[in-house]
């Protein structure tokens, strides 16, 4: 039998990735080309849309010449980077300025005046988010108040929105040429312009934030139909597409209620899925959408998303000069038994979920003249695990699932201390794939899944097979319950110190 493969394009923070995977699973190709960051004053952080779709271009089009027989390529899946905000001419095809990063906090001063008024409740009913600068609906609000002439154009139907998916999506389909404007369910939850429980943009949304609908893309299921790639040769099927988050989630196949991922990175994502009923949030987490196959019911998730995780050893190296790389770390941490008292809150740019605290600034907190760089170091990465375990707490207390292991990527999970330690925090095992590359195995999955490469999810699961695995130290276990209060404190010292 001739050998099917399936293209996933990775629109990342930083890179975009093409990567071919054949029928097991397996990576088989990768191309990969990165983007310059733009940071024009403090806290904007943006994107060039030009640069990114030339970068899809290259990159597919060098890793489809990798492949002995393209026409041996069958689907293109796409997995993107989720809040970041592109509008566009729609005859022209230029943005009018560049992409509003998802990091990017230029909108708080717009969402502390969207969040008092007296309305402000109905996104959260709504779209089962509370308003907040890390979703696109406010980046958008912001393009159309701030680029000159925007909100005119837009009400007359020359502009258009989207999330990279749908930008790469336009261009791959013809561009001014009648490319396809579509978004997938899961990059629309993210927009606060969704009502989450009929999948379609909600009048009243688009009302508060004050967004024209003709400038709003067509909402798809994640798995389907969503166009054909003309730009490629060979034209391919455009048939799936996800936010990078739940593409790892659809990668990490956790496809029954109670199954969760994290992905380790710059920030770290932890998505649980909660089957087709939306569970509402209480305590912090996000309620969002899962995925959706074509002529099935929506799947949901609960998330929490932490800023800054492997940000801090960037920080510890590059701010700092405690290391010279990365790896270092966990040398350096394992230089000592335990923090020595030191606890740091990297609140860079405010607190995340479950906290959800703009004001929050980072810390250190225990420092005595006992402390020594190795504490600070294990303290650093012990961080992340502390934030792990806040959200995974808060998405107990809203869905009622016990979480009974926790699949992770990344390229944190290559630190095995880190790893040990999420565990013991949790008291939960923590295991690993063989494939890490889950953001982009999860688009190639869902998009083989569509033109019937696997027959169904069962399939899909008896291609993932297990790389490490942490089991969690009873004793440790303990111990780390015993000082999570004395986290606690840190992060109410970190939001007590940015507050007015």
């Amino acid at each position: 039998m001739t050998e099917r493969y399936v293209l996933a394009v990775d629109q990342g923070t930083t890179s975009t990735r093409s990567l071919v995977f054949d029928r097991a699973g397996r990576m088989v190709a990768v191309r990969q080309r990165e983007h310059r960051q733009h940071f024009p004053r403090p806290g904007w952080v943006e994107h060039d849309p030009m640069e990114i779709w030339a970068n899809t271009q290259r990159t597919a089009a060098q890793v489809l010449g990798d492949i002995p027989d393209a026409g041996d390529v069958v689907a293109l899946g796409i997995a993107n980077q989720r809040e970041t905000t592109v509008v566009w001419d729609r005859r022209t095809g230029r943005p009018v300025t560049r992409a509003l990063v998802w990091q990017d906090t230029r909108t708080a001063d717009l969402v502390t005046e969207l969040c008092a008024r007296p309305d402000a409740g109905l996104v959260a009913e709504r779209c089962g988010m509370a308003i907040a600068g890390y979703f696109s609906g406010p980046r958008l609000r912001w393009i159309l108040d701030a680029v000159p002439h925007a909100r005119e154009r837009a009400d007359r139907g020359e502009l258009l929105f989207g999330t990279m998916e749908t930008w790469l999506i336009w261009n791959l389909t013809g561009g001014p040429n009648g490319g396809v404007h579509v978004t997938d369910v899961t990059n629309a939850s993210r927009t606060l312009l969704m009502d989450v429980r009929t999948c379609r943009w909600d009048p009243d949304l688009l009302a508060f934030f004050g967004i024209p609908a003709a400038m709003l893309p067509e909402i798809r299921p994640s798995v389907g139909s969503l166009g054909v790639a003309t730009a490629l040769s060979p034209a391919l099927p455009i048939a799936a597409a996800l936010g990078d988050q739940q593409a790892a989630l659809f990668g990490q196949v956790c496809f029954a209620p109670g199954e969760a991922k994290c992905t380790y990175g710059t920030g770290s994502f932890l998505l649980q899925n909660t089957g087709t009923e939306l569970v509402r949030t209480r305590s912090g987490s996000i309620s969002t959408v899962a995925y959706q196959l074509a002529g099935e019911p929506v799947h949901y998730a609960l998330e929490g998303s932490v800023a800054v995780t492997g940000a801090l050893v960037q920080w510890l190296r590059d701010g700092l000069g405690l290391i010279g790389s990365a790896a270092e770390v966990e040398t350096l941490a394992r230089t000592v038994t335990d923090n020595g008292g030191c606890f740091v809150v990297p609140a860079f740019s405010g607190l995340l979920a479950p906290h959800w605290r703009g004001e929050a600034r980072g810390l250190i907190a225990g420092l005595t003249s006992y402390v020594t760089k190795g504490h600070l170091a294990r303290a650093a990465l012990e961080a992340t695990g502390w934030q792990t375990r806040d959200v995974v707490g808060a998405m107990a207390a809203d869905s009622g699932l016990a979480l009974t292991t926790l699949r992770v990527d990344g390229g944190m999970t290559t630190n095995n201390l880190l790893m040990q330690f999420v565990a013991d925090v949790l008291d939960t095992p923590v295991v690993r794939p063989m494939v890490g590359e889950t953001v982009s195995l999860g688009a190639a999955y869902a998009a083989g899944l569509a033109v019937g490469i696997w027959s169904d999810v069962e399939a899909l699961r008896r291609n993932w097979h297990r790389s490490a695995l942490w089991t969690p130290d009873p004793g440790r276990a303990r111990e780390c319950t015993a000082e999570y209060p004395r986290w606690e404190r840190a992060v109410q010292l970190s939001v007590a110190w940015g507050a007015p």
